[in-house]
């Protein structure tokens, strides 16, 4: 059986098949198909663009600036006895903490592009810097969803949490390829940096490409979804995973959640048990969804990194996320009233107008800027005073 599904006539027939059948799912119900891609349009002009463009573009300076470098030149200390990985790779976790999906992933492919990190390096890099951002977590999961401020606060920790410990976890990752050669690499170089105008204008272009390309995945997995709904294959697979003995309903949850974030999470409202349902939104957030990974998958194209390792460890994430949300969720006093109010005004800033979340977004991504510049500039003038010292 196996050797049939590798085989490429096989494939091959396969994917014609199922080209066939998305062909007549569109032909068949074009109006869910159309609705599913305008709510991905609107998704894209109010949430994506003004929240990932910004951060795409600080990520691409930080690297180019060369303001990596001096980051990892200072964390180099603490990154690399965690981690396995060059201090560099901060920029990377930092960006990912604060930007959301995915710009951890494309800060930890162009440190490695621009070689600051070995291969086996940014394999690991990747399986814990890839995290959603505190806005969604804070506000759209935690007040909008549970109705709860103290709910989202506990689900950005252990999210914060379980991705430190997947970093520690895949510090042991050690491909096959390792050789002395790469190892070598990871030593210090001199840092290299393009000029502020170079820089600025690359930042903004590739930045514009990336945001396009993510928007592109967002509304077909918003069209797939819709006409995975209209035609009942969502309630099937969820009728299958009830078999290995999942509630229905929870079931039906995992499923969205396992597809695309947003509806996942969105799914959890309701009067069930309170730590069931955070923990398996403690899942969904760890794990992130497969819309985000086509995206992820998408920088990766040509680069030579494993996706196998990406995937295994947002999986990882999302199961350790899950544990400790659990446990935490029982020792803690949590109450989740679902409050309208909180509901209505929490689904009012996740639907910020293009302008509003534009302003937002760029504020906050100057705010990083200004920070990773201080922090450089204190780490080198600290090594260069050290220098000095020794010198004399």
């Amino acid at each position: 059986m196996l050797a049939l599904v590798r085989a490429k006539g096989f494939r091959d027939g396969a994917l014609g098949l199922a080209l066939l059948i998305a062909a007549a799912a569109l032909v068949a119900a074009p109006q869910e198909a159309a609705a599913g891609a305008k709510d991905g349009l609107e998704l894209c002009f109010n949430v994506i663009v003004p929240s990932l463009f910004p951060f795409f573009v600080l990520s691409a300076l930080v690297v180019d600036l060369g303001l990596a470098a001096y980051l990892g030149r200072a964390m180099e200390g603490i990154m690399r006895p965690l981690f396995r990985v060059s201090g560099s790779c901060a920029a990377a976790v930092a960006l990912g903490f604060v930007g959301g999906y995915p710009v951890g992933a494309r800060t930890a492919l162009q440190i490695y592009q621009q070689g600051l990190c070995t291969q086996t390096e940014a394999e690991r890099l990747l399986a814990f810097c890839n995290n959603s951002g505190p806005a969604f977590i804070l506000g759209v999961v935690g007040a909008g969803v549970f109705g709860d401020g103290r709910v989202g606060l506990l689900l950005y920790l252990t999210h914060t949490a379980a991705s430190l410990l997947t970093g520690l976890l895949f510090r042991f990752y050690e491909p096959r390829r390792a050789d002395h050669r790469e190892k070598a690499t990871s030593k210090a170089k001199p840092i290299e940096a393009v000029t502020v105008p170079a820089a600025f204008t690359g930042a903004v272009s590739r930045a514009l490409q990336s945001t396009l390309s993510i928007c592109g995945f967002v509304v077909f997995f918003a069209v797939v979804l819709r006409l995975l709904s209209h035609y009942g294959v969502l309630s099937l697979a969820a009728k299958g995973l009830a078999l290995l003995g999942f509630q229905p309903q929870w079931a039906k949850r995992l499923v969205a959640g396992l597809l695309e974030l947003s509806s996942g999470v969105s799914s959890l409202r309701g009067e069930a048990e309170l730590t069931g349902r955070i923990s398996m939104a403690a899942f969904m957030l760890g794990w992130a969804g497969l819309s985000v990974h086509c995206q992820v998958l998408a920088f990766l194209v040509d680069s030579g990194l494993s996706p196998r390792v990406y995937l295994a460890g947002k999986l990882c994430h999302g199961l350790i996320a899950a544990g400790l949300t659990a446990v935490l969720a029982k020792l803690l006093p949590l109450t989740a009233p679902v409050s309208e109010y909180l509901v209505d005004q929490t689904e009012q800033i996740a639907t910020l107008d293009f302008s509003s979340a534009l302003a937002i977004s760029t504020v906050s991504a100057c705010g990083v800027w200004l920070l990773f510049t201080i922090f450089c500039g204190v780490a080198l003038s600290k090594k260069c005073g050290k220098r000095g010292r020794t010198r004399v």
